[in-house]
């Protein structure tokens, strides 16, 4: 089945919270035009258009800032340009990337009745989520948003919870699992913390760093384990491709492939680039109000960037666990004169030392 990612920035970067650690207000400082503003209209229908017919399986995703910003009638809106366009055997699926602090019983309304999937954006318990996860005017959002979560329990709209891994969750990861699962949050990612551009690793207040990030990625897969042989699995993403990595299964995620392919993200004003890590000037693949999505796709063909992820040194292809390791996002990778390191390698290492063999058990239960 051919398959198509569509990742939309409605709100371009605005948004209604200030998290110390935003990896895309980083980007927009590192543009020549850091705002869109709102997406128009026209905008959205011919990102719809352009695209909705050119695969048997399309998604559409909604990320920002914060796309909520935009308004409900915005994604109503892109709901009757979906049904007016698109062909009879092709499945359309929708998912919203939000910090939850605007949700109400009319956006959970709106999102059960077109079966949205939302990723609720929280950083662990009250301690560490409030720590960087803030309002405009400073306030810790915790409180607002596990309330908010409950509205979306209400209304039986599917979620999971999306953990950026700062150095404090990872410090306090036992006490974040047991939380989550007190509150019924069963579906988890977890993502680690990007530093910022052209800055050296490892230096800010919320930075991740090699031994912790390791530490983390152990102790996590302990608690899961555990539950998994216990009979009440939690779905982690990561621990997931993992073990079906190791039982010879192709990996959903590009960071985990570590083979970077088109994302299709586009900024407010129908600019599109490859990967959310990288909507940059340099990087800037066409318009969907004045390109088609052919044009798009030969020009990241021609651009190199899938080709960049290859460039991997040898002590990195030799390595025992470079099958499932695949040296990760190309972001969170480091120059080696002619090749690319990721900077967790060290951490990868320790984990898969410590949890390949668990990993590998797992691979006759999938």
């Amino acid at each position: 089945m051919h398959s198509i990612s569509v990742l939309m920035k409605p709100s371009s970067g605005m948004c209604n919270m200030h998290c110390d650690y935003c990896f895309y207000t980083d980007e927009t400082k590192n543009r020549q035009e850091a705002s869109y503003g709102f997406m128009s209209d026209a905008t959205l229908k011919n990102i719809i258009r352009k695209t909705i017919s050119k695969a048997d399986l399309i998604s559409y995703v909604y990320q920002g800032g914060e796309p909520l910003l935009r308004g409900l009638k915005f994604f109503e809106q892109a709901i009757k340009y979906q049904k007016q366009y698109v062909r009879e055997n092709t499945k359309v699926c929708n998912s919203l990337q939000t910090n939850g602090y605007m949700l109400d019983e009319e956006w959970c309304r709106f999102f059960a009745e077109n079966n949205f999937l939302l990723g609720i954006s929280l950083d662990g318990i009250k301690l560490t989520n409030d720590k960087f996860r803030h309002t405009k005017t400073g306030e810790g959002s915790y409180d607002k948003i596990k309330k908010n979560i409950g509205l979306l329990d209400k209304y039986k709209v599917d979620y999971n919870i999306l953990t950026v891994i700062t150095g404090d969750v990872a410090l306090n990861i036992e006490k974040i699992y047991k939380e989550y699962k007190e509150n019924g949050w069963f579906y988890q990612q977890y993502i680690a913390c990007l530093d910022p551009l052209d800055c050296e690793k490892g230096q800010m207040p919320y930075s991740l760093t090699l031994d912790v990030y390791g530490e983390f990625l152990i102790k996590l897969f302990e608690l899961w384990y555990e539950d998994f042989n216990a009979g009440s699995p939690v779905y982690i993403r990561q621990f997931e491709n993992w073990v079906g990595m190791a039982a010879g299964y192709i990996p959903e995620a590009c960071d985990m492939s570590g083979i970077c392919s088109l994302q299709n993200v586009v900024k407010a004003d129908g600019s599109v680039y490859p990967c959310d890590f990288y909507v940059l000037d340099e990087y800037k693949l066409g318009n969907f109000n004045e390109n088609r999505l052919d044009t798009i796709i030969e020009r990241y063909e021609q651009s190199g960037f899938t080709e960049r992820s290859y460039l991997l040194g040898k002590e990195c292809r030799e390595c025992e666990y470079y099958k499932l390791c695949r040296e990760g996002c190309q972001r969170n990778r480091i120059s080696e004169g002619d090749y690319y390191k990721n900077y967790f390698c060290e951490a990868y290492k320790s984990f898969f030392s410590h949890c390949g063999d668990k990993i590998n058990k797992l691979t006759s239960k999938i």
